[in-house]
């Protein structure tokens, strides 16, 4: 359907250019924003490099190992069968620190691996446990501590100040995150009682 619609708005984009007497302004354009395109793309596989890298040598290190200790008091409220088994947690606490850095794609492997823990625990497997439903929530609204792929973004748009963000960022997330998980706490307690 994307693909279609992005068809449709370059033919629609040429007719115009032509009808306009603007076919070579636009052909420049088409050149310039590919080249542009490249150059983000790099920038951006540079900076989740950086950051991928940096995660397993923290990993190695113990470091998330040590996140999840250090986050154990919040991940046994948010996932209490998780806790309860013990399977998924360093799985769960890595996804989570590669999110709160702002890496939702190098988040990715962890969290299919994380879910595939999760899963192992679920009694029901043609069902979501609440698990997995808020580590699905925790995933898609996750406080950023660090918002590297927007930092990036900036940074490529010749941002003056691509850190300026930051708070707005802090706060933004922190309301999102908090709100989803209530959301999800609420959702789980009148699923079980509907039961």
């Amino acid at each position: 359907m994307i693909g279609k619609i992005c068809g449709f708005i370059c033919v629609i984009s040429f007719v115009f250019g032509c009808a306009s007497g603007n076919i070579g302004e636009m052909g420049v354009e088409i050149i310039d924003g590919a080249a542009s395109a490249v150059e983000l793309t790099l920038s951006l596989a540079g900076m989740m490099c950086l950051w991928s890298g940096i995660m397993r040598v923290a990993s190695a290190a113990g470091l998330v190992r040590g996140f999840a200790r250090l986050t154990s008091p919040v991940l046994r409220i948010l996932f209490p069968n998780a806790y309860a088994s013990g399977n998924g947690l360093g799985e769960i606490s890595a996804s989570i620190a590669a999110n709160v850095f702002g890496l939702g794609n190098a988040a990715t492997p962890l969290a299919l691996k994380a879910m595939e823990k999760l899963q192992e625990n679920n009694g029901d497997k043609t069902t979501a446990s609440d698990d997995m439903i808020m580590f699905t929530v925790l995933g898609s609204a996750s406080v950023d501590v660090f918002p590297t792929t927007l930092i990036a973004l900036r940074r490529a748009a010749n941002s003056l100040d691509p850190f300026e963000i930051v708070v707005p960022v802090w706060i933004c997330s922190l309301l999102t995150a908090s709100f989803g998980v209530l959301a999800v706490k609420a959702c789980c307690a009148i699923g079980r009682k509907n039961k």
